[in-house]
């Protein structure tokens, strides 16, 4: 877990969102829109909302929590008022998809460094491996109301 929402703002942000779990991801990483994708199809009640963090809102998010702007090395998950990052988000990510992804939970028997370390090999080879876009992903319109910011 990165850390609790610290102020009013991300409060009200998490309301506007109706209080359900927001995926910040990185928009022109083709892996990330993969998943992105991925864990749209398979949320069939619409619990999960996504925001590129290319938008306003993950840019402002970013900032507000001191990190790089124009290096994306991690996802993150707002959930209840927290924020996590890294193989946390994406385990805690995948119990909203229907059966059997969530599953892929069990994963957290792993030490977080652990699952952490692998997470970063991926994230720092992600454009090599799967390519990047020139854009942000653009969601179709049955899904745009599933993306914020």
């Amino acid at each position: 877990m990165l850390n609790s929402l610290p102020n009013e703002q991300d409060r009200i942000l998490a309301a506007t969102i109706g209080g359900k779990p927001v995926v910040l991801f990185d928009g022109v990483c083709n892996l990330c829109s993969f998943w992105v994708r991925f864990a749209i199809a398979r949320d069939p009640s619409a619990r999960l909302r996504f925001a590129p963090v290319q938008s306003d809102l993950g840019q402002d998010f970013l900032r507000r929590r001191n990190l790089p702007t124009d290096v994306f090395e991690s996802f993150y998950l707002i959930e209840d008022g927290q924020v996590f990052e890294k193989s946390t988000a994406f385990l805690r990510m995948v119990r909203h998809l229907r059966r059997p992804w969530p599953l892929l939970r069990a994963a957290r028997i792993l030490p977080r460094p652990l699952r952490d370390w692998i997470y970063d090999r991926i994230a720092r080879n992600r454009y090599r491996l799967f390519g990047r876009r020139d854009s942000c992903l653009m969601p179709s319109p049955e899904v745009a109301s599933r993306f914020v910011g």
